[in-house]
């Protein structure tokens, strides 16, 4: 599958274990690669999909001058958006704790941005996933930030970790998405490279 991708060297943009995993996932070769000092800020104007959308297209950009043309470059970026609100990563603890508290007993949307992009084209899409969280106690949510310290997840939490298995009472559209990354919709895009 995907033999179309022979020609490229592929490389993720991605420090994220769970992207790694992903993506390999889809038995394709690919390299890790990470550029020091990327900014992740993005206009205040932007809503929903269009965040994460702007941001993996921004970390694409940095990477276009020292491109060659055999290289395509995968780059990701995850919200979790609830009520109007963008929740990223916590900063500490007590962040985690508070958006843990925001998330609990409702139902929010996890949206993924990918850009696949060569020296000659570009595709940035995104995913949305909405998750239904069961009300967890105080004492659920310390618990979880004690034990798995979810500093490196957008909305506090990993899915396929504890608070997963205990917390989500639904899910509609990509389990996937929700741990970083579309790979079933990837998989389509790659396919059109």
């Amino acid at each position: 599958m995907l033999e179309n991708l022979k020609k490229y060297k592929i490389i993720l943009a991605s420090n994220s274990p769970r992207r790694r995993e992903l993506l390999a996932g889809l038995d394709i070769p690919f390299e890790v690669k990470v550029l020091p000092g990327i900014e992740e800020h993005y206009p205040a104007t932007l809503q929903g999909e269009d965040i994460p959308k702007y941001l993996s297209a921004q970390k694409a950009a940095a990477y276009r001058d020292g491109m060659t043309g055999d290289e395509l470059i995968i780059t990701a970026d995850t919200i979790v958006w609830v009520d109007g609100v963008v929740l990223g990563k916590p900063h500490d603890a007590s962040d985690a704790v508070r958006m843990l508290a925001m998330l609990s007993g409702k139902t929010h949307e996890v949206m993924t941005g990918v850009t696949v992009m060569t020296c000659d084209r570009q595709r940035t899409f995104a995913v949305t996933t909405k998750v239904e969280f069961a009300a967890l106690s105080d004492e659920e949510i310390t618990y979880y930030v004690e034990h798995y310290r979810p500093f490196d997840k957008a909305g506090a939490y990993g899915i396929q970790e504890w608070i997963g298995y205990v917390g989500v009472r639904s899910l509609e559209g990509s389990y996937y998405n929700v741990m970083g990354l579309p790979v079933q919709r990837l998989y389509v895009e790659l396919l059109k490279f």
